[in-house]
């Protein structure tokens, strides 16, 4: 399979560049779900979060934080900002490049969560959290 985002990396394939450094590029999404998204991506190729290394996991987020910080206070005058990465098929991923999503936001976009959320009891919270929390040492 291909990687899209590894031949932008590399100068093979068209891409509206925002910022690019060592370590990381951000550009233009495509398919942007509101005015001004963008990706930032690793230059290192990582299918998922498993294959992610820390340090790249880092910059790719640090690069998001700065762009959303930028487009809170430009001439794009987003009120908010999302960022959303998705982490394999069922999660929505479809690019297999890690990529974080930089989404500007204004009311009436038409953009939002569209799930419902549980309101699980504290048994079942603490429950999940303990079988997680050894898996983390």
């Amino acid at each position: 399979m291909s990687c899209i985002f590894c031949e932008i990396v590399a100068g093979r394939a068209e891409a509206s560049v925002v910022h690019e450094d060592d370590d990381v590029m951000a550009f233009m999404d495509i398919r942007p779900w509101t005015s001004g998204h963008l990706l930032v991506v690793p230059k290192r190729h990582a299918v998922g979060l498993a294959d992610l290394e820390p340090a790249d996991g880092q910059k790719v987020f640090a690069t998001g934080q700065r762009i959303a910080r930028v487009m809170r206070g430009g001439d794009s005058s987003a009120e908010g900002v999302n960022l959303f990465l998705a982490d394999g098929v069922v999660a929505g991923q479809e690019v297999f490049h890690v990529h974080l999503h930089v989404l500007p936001r204004r009311r009436g976009d038409g953009f939002g969560l569209r799930g419902i959320p549980r309101s699980p009891g504290r048994a079942e919270l603490d429950k999940t959290a303990a079988a997680l929390r050894p898996l983390l040492r």
